[in-house]
């Protein structure tokens, strides 16, 4: 039985169409590696691409796509809402089956080595492929940002697992294995950033909020409405619905309703049958009781 690992690397562009499938088109039609999913954000300026494959396929595409990167991506010229500090700003490599977490953790280690000797492209190693317990979270990483980590990886604290200074114009990666995310956004009925980022505040756990939350204000520019942006670390222990009723309850206390929701990327099935069974109060539903999941099995 095949070995599969899942990859979903985030770029820091996400106006540029030109740029976005030259990147991408590095990873489409090669061998052991199937492109799932990409979308971009204007107002994030940032792609997320699902790429799922056998270890050591995957790895060999992703040092072409970083490859590419580093010609079409400069960061000094780089504007967007979402925090970054590389080029590719995050690489995190996902088991899906027959692959161990240790088997996770080496793949990103032996990308990172690669990426630095082929691009001098320094890196990160967060999640469960961190050197250190304070190098796991990944905002903790990125805080200070591209502008900012130039001084910051001159630190004994922060030094880069793998170069030693930043790329000038790439920035650094964080690379690590990690169980699956859910990327999800719920849109706010107001164009003030200071209520978008005051639920963030009062959803993300590391402020006293849902454990498995990340969370941050985003404006929207092109709607004239704020955002409401999470990463969701453990869908499993913290439900898709339990953070958007938070969300929902949080935003009303200043008078706004919510307009709508978006997915990044790709999710479990599971995590929707969550939501579908809480708000329709179904009991004993199963996950077999979906026609597509049996169909698949």
């Amino acid at each position: 039985m095949a070995k599969l690992i899942e990859c979903v690397p985030n770029i820091s562009e996400g106006r540029r169409r030109d740029v976005v499938e030259q990147i991408v088109d590095t990873v489409r039609g090669k061998d052991g590696v199937k492109l799932l999913d990409y979308s971009s954000d204007a107002d994030h300026n940032r792609t997320v691409i699902t790429l799922v494959g056998e270890p050591e396929a995957l790895k060999n595409a992703l040092v072409e796509f970083v490859g590419r990167a580093v010609e079409l991506i400069d960061l000094r010229e780089h504007e967007g809402q979402h925090p970054r500090m590389g080029a590719v700003d995050v690489i995190p490599f996902i088991p899906i089956k027959e692959v161990s977490v240790a088997e996770a953790v080496e793949l990103s280690k032996e990308l990172a080595q690669t990426l630095y000797e082929k691009y001098r492209v320094p890196s990160f190693l967060y999640e469960s492929s961190a050197s250190a317990d304070h190098r796991k979270n990944l905002a903790t990483l990125r805080k200070g940002e591209f502008e900012g980590m130039a001084d910051k990886v001159k630190t004994e604290e922060f030094r880069p697992d793998y170069g030693e200074d930043i790329h000038p114009s790439y920035g650094i990666t964080a690379i690590g294995a990690r169980p699956f995310l859910v990327a999800f956004n719920i849109n706010l009925a107001t164009d003030d950033i200071e209520i978008a980022n005051k639920v963030a505040k009062a959803v993300r756990h590391i402020s006293g909020g849902l454990r498995y939350v990340k969370g941050m204000g985003v404006r929207l520019e092109d709607r004239g409405i704020v955002q409401v942006s999470m990463n969701l670390t453990d869908f499993t222990k913290t439900p898709i619905y339990r953070v958007f009723e938070l969300v929902k309850l949080e935003a009303a206390r200043y008078g706004v309703e919510v307009v709508g929701s978006e997915v990044i990327g790709l999710v479990p099935m599971a995590s929707l049958i969550d939501c579908a069974t809480w708000y329709l109060r179904t009991e004993d539903f199963k996950l077999d009781q979906v026609l597509e999941y049996q169909l698949m099995e």
